[in-house]
């Protein structure tokens, strides 16, 4: 199992930077950067014995994901813009709305509470 952990480590080494911006390309005489949200994640473990050594049941997992937010590009002599994938900006605001919308709920839930009582 060390061996199987050492080896994810030295494959997610260089992730970072390089996995959210992707190399520039260019379509129809324009150089677009693409730029996307990277998540990853892993993870191992084992049952030691009753005498410390590793018991029989090891294991490990793990997973990940990429939302293309959107692209850089040039919009004009020198002037970097960004141009967002609105499918995914809007995907990526649904948690925070459920959140904001739960957050009211309760304030509501709580003065009309408190209003009920003498």
């Amino acid at each position: 199992m060390a061996d199987a952990f050492s080896s994810l480590v030295e494959t997610f080494k260089n992730v970072g930077v390089s996995r959210a911006y992707g190399a520039p390309v260019q379509i129809g005489g324009e150089e677009l950067v693409p730029v996307a949200l990277v998540s990853f994640g892993f993870g191992g473990g084992g049952d030691a014995g009753s005498n410390g050594t590793a018991g029989a049941a090891e294991g490990g997992g793990g997973g990940g994901f990429v939302l293309p937010l959107g692209v850089y590009t040039s919009n004009g002599p020198g002037r970097v813009v960004f141009r967002a994938n609105t499918l995914m900006v809007l995907a990526g605001l649904v948690p925070v709305v459920c959140a904001v919308g739960m957050a009211i709920r309760g304030v509501l839930k709580t003065v009309s509470a408190n209003r009920r009582q003498p």
